[in-house]
């Protein structure tokens, strides 16, 4: 998690972990400055670090050439970044700059705009607080990096992860472990100040030096357009459901995550009018350095389930006998995939054999050719013992996110928190005329109400 870094490479890319880091990065307004940890060989305490990142912001000096956009180099295609990085970043201060940010304990952006969730305006509000944490300017995070820890204007904060490393879990419970720390043990001043007092003689921040030949800068910016693209093409809704969460789920007998699914599988067909190859993240965590199986959650019992909610002639009755038996099979399938029982990462690895021997396959170009055109996930909600979530809902995270899988489809995050909330994340392009984010909220928030109402559960049920 931390002291790593992903490095380019013109065939393939490689992971850099070192053991220890005694420091950080930070980025403020252009410019790259390194933050040594450790004093008197401790770490620093919450006041020292206040002092340091205060340093940053008083500081006036302007960017140097091509460093405030640099960073885009990590977003762009990862060839040219490879060359780059080679030709122009092997030696000198460049090199030593590099390697202050690749060996660092992890990045972190003070950015100069204001985000996070304002009630007067939520949608919006929230919309634009993912999309910063998701691909900011694109030059303003370090995305080669474990994590950018990113600051905001106003005080809200959030993450950027590199997703070679680890999955979403694990940066989630970074996070989590992080939120409550910071609000309830270590807690600031009646002053606003993070609790204890500063100290004169730690080090200052260092500026990093860089000497960035213009043909460098040509290339830092080919690669801020291509970002950008990326970037501005993504429709990105964030929102929380309320109406009701798992505590009134669990009254239906059955899985959450399945009445989820169940409910995106009903939600993109009353959107698109058809049924896809979905995805749905398992975690194989009970297999040494397992990450990932595939949940297809797209079945012959939930397709069955979707039609009879949209066919206005089946009975109530009906639709919870396919709604059981739908459910059913996704607890099954869930099951097996985390069991060592999908089929998704045998397929993989059968293509990556079938290339590695020249072997033309055409079972393999059929199974693996159709792309996922709704790519789900949820982030599991792992350590409720840190804070109360129903008498601190302020501190309740709203989750991760990430991009579309498809160009034509949705990518779907969800994290069920305590009893009573959903926080959804949904994404899709602009560029596809068929999609469109809210449009599917909408649709998403109806099947959910929809799907309980069978039940006859109110939102508010003691039953």
């Amino acid at each position: 998690m931390f002291n790593t870094s992903r490095i380019p490479g013109e065939e393939t890319d490689t992971i850099q972990h070192i053991k220890d880091s005694k420091h950080i990065v930070v980025y403020h307004r252009g410019r790259y400055f390194k933050v040594w940890l450790y004093h008197d060989g401790r770490l620093l305490r919450p006041r020292e670090i206040e002092q340091q990142m205060q340093k940053i912001l008083d500081d006036p000096s302007e960017p140097q050439p091509g460093e405030a956009r640099l960073a885009a180099l990590t977003a762009g295609d990862r060839v040219p970044w490879a060359k780059c990085r080679q030709a122009y970043f092997g030696r000198g201060k460049n090199k030593q700059s590099l390697d202050a940010v690749e060996k660092a304990a992890f990045f972190v952006t003070l950015d100069e705009t204001k985000q996070g969730y304002r009630k007067e305006d939520p949608d919006t509000s929230m919309d634009s607080y993912a999309k910063s944490l998701l691909h900011g300017r694109c030059f303003d995070r370090w995305f080669d990096k474990s994590f950018t820890f990113v600051v905001f204007k106003n005080g809200k904060m959030g993450m950027n992860a590199e997703h070679s490393w680890a999955d979403a879990p694990i940066i989630g419970h970074l996070w989590e472990y992080v939120m409550a720390t910071d609000s309830f043990q270590l807690g600031y001043a009646e002053d606003g100040h993070c609790k204890g007092d500063t100290n004169p003689n730690i080090l200052y921040p260092t500026r990093l030096q860089w000497d960035i030949p213009e043909e460098c800068q040509e290339a830092i910016e080919t690669a801020l357009s291509s970002a950008s693209l990326l970037a501005d093409d993504v429709d990105f809704h964030s929102f929380p459901f309320d109406t009701f969460g798992k505590g009134v789920i669990k009254k239906c007998r059955t899985s959450p995550d399945a009445f989820v699914q169940l409910a995106l599988q009903l939600a993109h067909y009353k959107d698109m009018g058809k049924f896809c190859l979905t995805y749905e993240a398992s975690m194989t965590r009970l297999f040494r350095e397992g990450r990932t199986e595939t949940v297809r959650s797209c079945t012959t019992e939930s397709c069955s389930f979707v039609q009879a909610m949209v066919d206005p002639g089946q009975t109530v009755a009906q639709r919870l006998k396919l709604f059981k038996a739908a459910s059913e099979k996704h607890q099954l399938l869930y099951r097996l995939a985390m069991t060592g029982a999908g089929i998704d990462r045998h397929l993989f690895c059968l293509y990556v054999v079938s290339k590695y021997l020249a072997v033309d396959s055409p079972f393999l170009k059929e199974v693996l050719s159709e792309p996922w055109r709704l790519s789900t996930s949820q982030t599991p909600q792992q350590q409720v013992e840190l804070f109360d979530l129903e008498n601190n809902p302020e501190y309740v995270s709203s989750g991760g996110g990430f991009g579309p899988v498809a160009d034509d489809g949705y990518g779907v995050s969800y994290i069920l928190v305590g009893e009573n909330l959903i926080n959804f994340h949904i994404s899709s392009k602009f560029s596809c005329p068929e999609t469109d984010s809210h449009r599917f909220g909408k649709h998403l928030k109806q099947a959910m109400t929809d799907i309980i109402t069978l039940f006859g559960l109110s939102t508010n049920s003691k039953n």
